[in-house]
């Protein structure tokens, strides 16, 4: 019998425009500016480098400049990323499909991290995170 997979959808509202935002999700220098210590673009596949000593190879799936965002991550899932503009700024959703159960707590609060250290790149210019390699995620620190 296959594991029971499972999907995750958040939501977020930015004050930034939708260029904006779309800028830090796909471009290195953006990802590195709040989420990641280190990543490397080529083509379609990314180079993930996390705090923890962690890397992770992904695949971009789909780019569509300010609307949608959508790559392979940790355990063959897909996150989608899509934006839109509204009066006040940019509505975000991500979800990630394909989770596994037990991955599913973790992941959630994983990318509600990711995405509030977007919020307060995108909307203050500002780095929530640490930047201590012996601070880490998955040592319990959420600014990591």
């Amino acid at each position: 019998m296959s594991e029971q997979r499972h999907d995750i959808c958040l939501r977020l509202h930015l004050e930034s425009e939708p260029e904006r935002v779309f800028e830090l999700l796909s471009t290195d220098e953006g990802r590195e500016s709040f989420w990641v210590s280190r990543c490397r673009q080529h083509g379609d596949a990314i180079t993930f480098s996390f705090p923890n000593g962690e890397s992770l190879i992904s695949r971009i799936l789909e780019s569509s400049r300010a609307r949608r965002f959508s790559f392979t991550y940790f355990q063959d899932t897909v996150v989608t990323v899509e934006l839109t503009e509204v009066a006040a700024g940019t509505d975000l959703v991500l979800r990630e499909t394909g989770v596994s159960a037990e991955d599913l707590i973790e992941n959630r609060a994983g990318w509600v991290s990711v995405l509030m250290n977007l919020k307060a790149r995108a909307d203050h210019g500002v780095d929530l995170r640490n930047h201590d390699p012996a601070r880490t995620w998955t040592k319990g620190y959420v600014d990591n």
